[in-house]
């Protein structure tokens, strides 16, 4: 492919934000004008699945195009003494072909900018050992960005950062990630960015609580308006019709049960079943916008009917760069270039979690420990058969209709899928209450 014609891609990752945390996902309340614009000039993805519940094995999810299991990264990395006593390695092997590796081998300018969380501490690899050109971070090793101001002020500098790489290297292509805290707890706006929110504080208690919503609200707000600055900056440096921008989160919104987030835990996961950590629909399924100006693809389309994945990023991302993908890399995404330009596409291979530990919140969130989405049907279970769900995703996105007792040859196939692919995992040690919905009903008594 021609260098002039080969796309920059800008990649914004926010951090725990919820599937309905957008205005044009439906929240009647939240402002999200700019991530409006986004989607008014772009695709809307409705069924965009990450690969875990939490932050670090989706974010292994799109770096390596592999389950994030495959890689031992069951849950977010921690101290080293953490990370052992739940059979997990310190950071993602830096061996991995990554996205970014790849396309820097090809000739692209890669930075990162924000979040990394896919190792730290002590012998940690540097961010540069994946691929990365420029780096600003935290959770990593490697330069530290800094924020003045404390969290309120985070997704402006790493948009300042990003903005900053970009008017660096544009004259060639680059592919820069800016990897958002925000909405993350713990959240601490400033009166200024709660200000528009005003009349969601209880009223005669406003110098005294700001509540949940005001919090929350207001972080998504500030951030999308951060975004827009992004935005902004690539029309005005001639870049937007060559540029791919896409804006998705690494999971469902953190639960108010959860202490750092006992203030501001609102996040909206729409109409689905399940938060964060969960396997439930709320707990994978986030928002995804794409604007491709220069491909020719529709404006304001919504897809409703593309599963489309994190780990198709990898080669979806070559494919549309002129990369040749490695034959021995176990890739298990698919490529979705004709997604990206505005064509609805049927997956052609499952999708499959594990979640070995517990799940915070309502019982109603707590989902089975494996969950596999084929075609339209989505089956989740233990291991031993405690819990057997299916699903008819499209006809019932709140998960609420089990077709199991009725469908038990697909159970039976979907359920064989899943437990193979379950053990060719590395061994780790799975939580005493992992895949429970148990209630502790009166009379009933639990051990803590």
């Amino acid at each position: 492919m021609a260098e002039s014609k080969r796309p920059n891609i800008v990649f914004v990752f926010a951090d725990d934000w919820g599937w309905g945390d957008l205005s044009c996902y439906g929240h009647q309340f939240v402002k999200t004008p700019n991530l409006d614009r986004l989607a008014s000039q772009g695709i809307l993805f409705s069924q965009f699945y990450v690969c875990s519940g939490v932050c670090s094995p989706s974010r292994a999810a799109v770096m390596t195009g592999r389950f994030p299991a495959h890689w031992g990264i069951h849950g977010h990395f921690a101290r080293h003494e953490q990370n052992a006593l739940r059979g997990m390695p310190d950071w993602l092997d830096p061996d991995a072909t990554t996205i970014t590796g790849l396309l820097q081998q090809s000739g692209y300018a890669v930075g990162h900018f924000g979040k990394w969380h896919l190792g730290s501490g002590e012998e940690a690899p540097n961010t540069t050992a994946y691929g990365i050109d420029e780096s600003k971070t935290f959770n990593a090793v490697g330069p530290p960005i800094e924020i003045p101001e404390g969290r309120s002020q985070s997704t402006e500098v790493i948009i300042d950062e990003t903005i900053s790489f970009i008017e660096r290297h544009q004259d060639e292509p680059f592919f820069v990630q800016a990897w958002l805290l925000d909405t993350h707890a713990t959240l601490d706006p400033t009166e200024e960015q709660m200000e528009p929110y005003v009349n969601l504080t209880a009223q005669g208690l406003e110098d005294k609580h700001k509540g949940a919503l005001r919090i929350y609200y207001s972080v998504v707000t500030n951030a999308d308006y951060h975004i827009g600055r992004l935005m902004d900056r690539l029309d005005q440096l001639g870049l937007s019709d060559n540029t791919i921008v896409i804006f998705s989160a690494d999971n469902g919104p953190e639960d108010i049960h959860v202490r750092n987030a006992s203030h501001s835990g609102v996040g909206s996961s729409g109409p689905f079943r399940g938060r964060k950590r969960s396997l439930y629909e709320g707990g994978v399924r986030t928002p995804f916008i794409l604007r491709w100006p220069g491909s020719g693809g529709p404006k304001g389309k919504v897809d409703n009917t593309t599963p489309l994945c994190a780990v198709d990023l990898l080669p979806t991302f070559c494919s549309i760069a002129g990369i040749d993908i490695p034959d021995n890399i176990g890739l298990q995404g698919e490529d979705m270039t004709a997604a990206f330009r505005g064509n609805s596409v049927d997956r052609t291979t499952p999708l499959m979690w594990e979640w070995r530990f517990r799940v915070h919140g309502h019982c109603l969130h707590k989902s089975p420990i494996l969950s596999i989405r084929e075609g339209d049907w989505k089956l989740l279970l233990n291991p031993d058969r405690s819990r057997v769900e299916l699903y008819n995703i499209p006809a019932d996105p709140m998960e609420l209709v089990n077709h199991a007792k009725f469908e038990e040859p697909l159970v039976k196939q979907m359920s064989e899928q899943v437990m193979d692919w379950q053990a060719t995992l590395p061994e780790g040690p799975i939580d005493d209450d992992a895949g429970s919905n148990a209630y502790p009903w009166p009379g009933t008594i639990f051990e803590k």
